[in-house]
């Protein structure tokens, strides 16, 4: 499976991630036309460079928002580098709802939108515990900007075009000191870095910087596997530096090895269930958006008879014990549901996944082939990719499905 490496030698942040993807080969252009989808193209412009630091070349992403913002430019920045530069933001706050909202109003595949949401989600629980308010409620200040929306959609875009399976990261510098945000002057690292950093290894080395800031927290805390150093399965293929905005005594990049993971992960499943019969059925529509963002695998649900012949449902929810626990929270919060049931999954068996994109006469749809011991037992294009292009090209949806699924089916032999 292909996977990621992350070396945090300099910390982590949404923009260094994105930099860093665009040396391992996600193209700019398919970048740019992916956040068109987002429809907010008058709020903000991006910008794409190559840049040297500490004489290392790396790619440095960022986003310019157009309107209501100062630069604030670093009094080491290089004159030949002069957009590398610190927003200060200011705009209207946004709360996870609202963000969810924007998201889901796109056409960005289904795996983008779960992976985008699903680290928004764990960044509303870390502000949220922090400043003791339900994640729903958190209203982001930094982080709910347009920039840091574009940072984890960009992360999220990244990982579905290079296909990553698997995670892993080093130790984090997180850096020292104090930053300033918008509840004034916190410790490096902010608290919700800190609470979002639980359980990986972390140091602070270098100067008196925010090196790794609540976004690359969030993605890490979301997506990776600590693993102090290079995994002896993992055969590396490529190596991507992303720059950070500071200059430093240290080069100041996330360095990223892409490659093949050739090991097994040993992972703990558990099905929770429940039985309903009491609630509205437009719920389980949003009920589902939030389990998938929280990290289920799967969640179904099956018609059933309970006692006094009731019609009712039961909602089934596949996760991994490390997830089990927000997926419980969210069930009884959302449905009118008292109890569960928690059932350990001995075993899952699954088909090796991987995405491939083919051109079609109405452009180009990605689909999943799915093998199993040696041989391709299934070809599907996505739903989304499908849609959108019938929808461009005034065709029917089965006829744009068709083609791509012939089109995948010939070129894989």
């Amino acid at each position: 499976m292909k996977a990621l490496y992350l070396d945090c030698a300099s910390g982590i942040s949404g923009n260094m991630f994105i930099g860093a993807c665009l040396q391992l080969g996600v193209p700019e252009k398919y970048l740019r036309g992916e956040f068109e989808k987002l429809n907010l193209g008058d709020e903000y412009e991006l910008e794409f460079s190559d840049v040297s630091k500490n004489g290392i070349g790396a790619a440095y992403f960022d986003v310019k928002l157009l309107h209501e913002h100062e630069h604030e430019h670093h009094e080491n920045q290089p004159a030949n580098i002069h957009h590398l530069h610190q927003h200060v933001h200011h705009h209207s706050h946004r709360n996870m709802a609202d963000i969810r909202k924007i998201i889901d109003a796109t056409e960005f595949s289904a795996a983008v939108k779960n992976c985008a949401l699903a680290i928004f989600g764990k960044l509303a629980e870390a502000e949220g515990k922090v400043h003791n308010v339900p994640a729903e409620e958190v209203h982001f200040h930094e982080v709910g900007a347009i920039d840091s929306i574009i940072d984890i959609l960009g992360c999220a875009i990244c990982l579905d075009y290079l296909e990553i399976k698997k995670v892993f990261v080093s130790r984090i510098n997180t850096g020292h000191g104090f930053v300033k945000c918008a509840h004034g002057l916190m410790p490096i690292p902010a608290p919700a870095t800190a609470e979002l950093l639980q359980g990986f290894k972390t140091y602070s080395f270098g100067a008196e910087k925010e090196l790794t800031t609540p976004t690359g927290a969030a993605i890490v805390n979301t997506l990776a596997e600590s693993s102090l150093n290079i995994p002896d399965d993992f055969v590396s293929e490529k190596i991507g530096y992303g720059a950070g905005t500071l200059n430093l005594d240290i080069p100041n990049v996330l360095r990223i090895y892409f490659g093949e993971f050739k090991g097994q992960t040993a992972r703990k499943l558990v099905k929770l269930e429940t039985n309903i019969d009491d609630m509205n059925p437009q719920i389980y529509g949003w009920l589902y958006e939030k389990l998938f963002a929280a990290g289920a695998l799967d969640v179904w649900t099956e018609n059933i008879y309970m006692k006094k012949n009731r019609p009712a449902h039961m909602l089934c929810v596949l996760v991994e014990t490390d997830k089990q626990d927000a997926c419980t929270k969210i069930i009884f919060e959302e449905t009118t549901t008292i109890g569960l049931r928690v059932i350990n999954v001995e075993k899952r068996i699954e088909a090796v996944r991987k995405m491939a994109r083919v051109d079609t006469r109405y452009g180009e749809v990605q689909c999943k082939v799915s093998a199993y011991d040696g041989k391709i037992v299934s070809i599907t294009p996505e739903y989304e990719y499908c849609r959108r292009l019938a929808e461009k090209n005034n065709v029917p949806f089965k006829t744009v499905w068709q083609e791509a699924l012939t089109k995948q089916q010939q070129r894989l032999g």
